[in-house]
């Protein structure tokens, strides 16, 4: 069964009736060619009425939609042969964190991505697309092996964060993220990574210090959730509301438009009408031809150039604007 936003309320409505005429011409003798045909123009105008104009808070609900494509969906589509790799090596296998060798339009790569999950058992079995430390470092440990054997990396990120809870903070948390960080800027390897989701705080970029950044067009990153924003700046008792989020995701800039605005990201991956969760596979195809072709760019440079780049495409994320006084008045 589909599962539709607030904001969606009014395709679903259309979509119910498409439905219902469909169920009742089954076996029948009734054409209903004509009127579908009305009705299915009608939810593509719609689609693109509502979605030419979504606040960054919908998008966030939109990223976070629970039949949006996972990891596992995506490289179910895109590499047939893909073989999964456990383990970090010293402590576990992050059940969070997927990892492995695999093929993306016949070029051999390493696969890596946060893995979210369906339904209540599977998001418990996959801490709800939260990593521990451990996830980290299979993913860096992925990463080195890629380096080895020189083939490209490609990361998914889709979390709303890294784990908080104890047991991850004993075995150093932010550790392990600030070693990805470190270890990915110096990787002699194409990194290319593809926010599918959310892009949640340090959980997020520890799979993203890459050579390019893509974003999918209604998924979002930023350094907190709307709701964890709101919740420190206006905290009334708990008594927060969709309006204290909708201000908090404006604030927080976090859209793939805004992204790109500020440079923080190299291009926008559109996706077909409606959502990623619409079309899996139309998704999956556009991925794959952004990342290709970034592969393809990449590997024309020297280990040393790659790494020299990445470090000052790095370095140029961020606007300051500094007063004659000298002292600074704007940052983004």
């Amino acid at each position: 069964m589909r599962y539709y936003l607030d904001f969606e309320k009014p395709i679903e409505e259309l979509e119910t009736k498409i439905d219902e005429l469909k169920r009742l011409s089954d076996g029948k003798d009734i054409d209903i060619t004509a009127e579908t045909k009305k009705l299915e123009k009608k939810v593509k105008d719609l689609h693109s009425e509502i979605f030419s104009n979504l606040s960054p808070w919908q998008k966030t609900m939109i990223a976070r939609h629970p039949d949006r494509p996972y990891t596992l969906d995506y490289i179910a589509l895109l590499s047939k042969d893909f073989v999964e790799l456990h383990g970090d090596r010293r402590f576990a296998d992050d059940l969070a964190i997927i990892g492995g060798l695999g093929k993306v339009k016949d070029m051999p790569c390493m696969i890596i991505g946060h893995q979210k999950g369906r339904g209540t058992k599977e998001r418990i079995y996959r801490n709800f697309g939260q990593p521990h430390p451990d996830g980290y470092r299979k993913a860096l440990r992925l990463m080195k092996l890629a380096e080895r054997f020189k083939l490209p990396i490609l990361t998914f990120i889709d979390t709303p964060g890294a784990y908080p809870g104890i047991g991850a903070e004993e075995r150093g948390q932010a550790e392990a993220i600030a070693t990805n960080l470190m270890e990915m800027s110096r990787i002699k390897t194409p990194i290319v990574s593809v926010v599918i989701g959310e892009g949640g705080s340090g959980g997020a970029i520890a799979l993203g210090v890459a050579d390019r950044l893509y974003m999918l067009e209604h998924s979002v990153y930023s350094v907190i959730s709307p709701e964890g924003c709101a919740a420190i700046l206006w905290k009334r008792n708990g008594d927060l509301g969709p309006e204290d989020f909708e201000k908090a995701a404006e604030a927080l800039k976090l859209t793939a438009e805004d992204l790109l605005r500020f440079k923080v990201i190299d291009e926008v991956i559109p996706e077909p009408h409606g959502g990623a969760h619409r079309d899996y596979e139309t998704t999956a195809g556009r991925i794959a031809d952004f990342a290709i072709k970034s592969f393809e760019d990449l590997k024309t440079k020297t280990p040393g150039k790659l790494v020299e780049e990445r470090y000052k495409r790095i370095r140029k994320i961020g606007v300051f604007e500094a007063s004659e006084k000298g002292k600074t008045e704007n940052a983004h």
